[in-house]
């Protein structure tokens, strides 16, 4: 399970490499003509930036869940329902390596 975690952490990383350069020029693209209320192409402008800033936002999560799973994988309490307690089932793992509930405390959240 190491080796997969390991391969989405640094798919994960590449992601928001891609997002946060994205992001980057799409200010930059942005900041010759900073007046984007009187700017025809501001609305478009600003629905990127925040679309681009929640693509970052839902990566930076997808990281640290990522994280939390090597955490638990380390100190041997991976594939453990941190809720109740319970073993998570195999194919929810396998599904979701990051999944840190089983799926019936899933269902309940």
């Amino acid at each position: 399970m190491a080796q997969v975690l390991a391969a989405e952490r640094a798919a994960a990383l590449e992601l928001l490499a891609g997002i946060e350069r994205e992001l980057s020029a799409i200010i930059d693209s942005g900041s010759a003509g900073a007046d984007d209320e009187h700017d025809p192409e501001g609305a478009t402008l600003a629905f990127e930036r925040q679309h681009a800033a929640a693509l970052l936002d839902g990566a930076r999560r997808r990281l640290a869940e990522i994280d939390a799973a090597l955490v638990r994988l380390a100190d041997g309490s991976y594939g453990q329902c941190t809720a109740c307690g319970a073993p998570i089932g195999a194919a929810r793992l396998s599904a979701r390596p990051t999944a840190s509930t089983c799926i019936r405390c899933a269902a309940v959240r």
